[in-house]
């Protein structure tokens, strides 16, 4: 599952990458520099939810997830 959510925030950082340089390129500075910083925050939410994927299962609790 949380693979699926990390496929969807990817695309949605790559689509953001695109409106960036559209913007850049339309010479709008502040729209482009927000849509930039959206896009690391993307990212840092990738890296988060891969840290929990490396820990889910390995913590004291041992807990699991099973696919129905």
């Amino acid at each position: 599952m949380i693979a699926q959510v990390d496929d969807s925030l990817a695309m949605a950082q790559q689509w953001l990458e695109q409106i960036h340089h559209l913007a850049d390129h339309a010479e709008e500075p502040d729209g482009s520099a927000l849509v930039a910083q959206a896009t690391v925050l993307l990212g840092e939410a990738r890296a988060k939810l891969q840290s929990s994927t490396e820990l889910i299962g390995n913590g004291p609790g041992k807990a699991s997830v099973e696919r129905v």
